[in-house]
């Protein structure tokens, strides 16, 4: 990445440096170098990302830190291509004691203007959403976090299979769909650490779910299906064979047969945050739809 500060299209115009109050605080490029630090600033505001998944983050998206004078950590913010025309934002953190100082706004203001002319898609929290609508973000649609230890699993659909490596081509033609934009990266590199379920018809892999590792225990999604009994079938392999782990599921979808067998399985609801777009966002033109998220930063 070239010196963040250039070419910056946004009103808010960031400079390399911020003074906040008697705080000075500077951007730089993020590196795989700054994981250990961006880990325990994440600990610090209580995301449960762990070192690898900072490391999936840095490897797939491009972003900035804040540092003190003293070279700590105390902001981030990332983004993550989506083709040619989109974008994801998202690990936008600033530490406690600068959340009130504009230190959001300013690391928004050098994302927004290295993405510049893209369709711009994010998670807000409840914390950062009148940051974002300042910003120029609109709402699109509510995100359900749900996590806990799985219990033992309602009965429902169980008709999807495990999944083979010829899949993969199926996976990232749905993906894609049902995203609305391609991700071809992010899907290799998720297919090589995840299990993964398919649902077949007629021959054709018609949806998926992968599950991987993930913050305090693993993580299913994405998951992409034709209807909420498929996302299921899809789903309860998963939950089966991590029966008293700790496992979440991030979903658009409201309340029904989806979100009630994950809670009867022990997914309960835990936390809502908001999708939101700035300019064009990606559509999702069907009959695959995404049931579940990769994680809120990815989408």
């Amino acid at each position: 990445m070239d010196d963040i500060g250039r070419n910056v299209r946004v009103t808010l115009q960031p400079t390399p440096t911020k003074q906040l109050e008697s705080y000075e605080v500077f951007a730089t490029p993020m590196t795989a170098a700054d994981l250990p630090k961006l880990h325990e600033l994440s600990i610090g505001v209580g995301w449960p990302h762990r070192p690898e998944d900072w490391a999936l983050a840095i490897e797939l998206g491009e972003g900035i830190v804040a540092r003190d004078e003293i070279g700590r950590v105390v902001g981030s913010a990332m983004w993550f291509p989506l083709g040619d025309a989109f974008a994801a934002i998202g690990m936008v953190i600033t530490s406690p004691r600068l959340q009130e100082l504009g230190a959001g706004s300013w690391l928004m203001g050098h994302i927004l203007g290295r993405v510049a002319e893209r369709g711009k898609v994010l998670n807000a929290t409840r914390a950062a959403y009148r940051l974002y609508i300042s910003l120029g973000f609109m709402p699109l649609s509510p995100v359900h976090q749900h996590n806990g230890v799985v219990g033992a699993l309602p009965a429902g659909p169980r008709h999807a299979r495990v999944m083979h490596p010829q899949d993969a081509a199926a996976i990232h033609a749905l993906d894609s769909v049902a995203m609305g934009a391609p991700r071809p990266a992010l899907i290799d590199r998720l297919l090589q650490m995840s299990t993964g379920t398919v649902v077949e018809r007629g021959g054709a892999v018609t949806g998926f779910a992968l599950c991987r590792k993930f913050g305090r225990g693993h993580v299913v999604g994405p998951v992409v299906a034709e209807s909420e009994e498929d996302a299921i079938a899809l789903i309860a392999p998963h939950a089966e064979a991590l029966e008293g782990q700790f496992l979440r599921m991030d979903t658009r979808q409201p309340e029904g047969p989806l979100r009630d067998f994950l809670v009867a399985s022990g997914i309960r609801h835990y936390d809502t945050v908001t999708r939101m777009g700035l300019g064009a966002v990606p559509q999702a033109p069907g009959p695959a739809l995404t049931f579940g998220l990769v994680n809120q930063a990815f989408g």
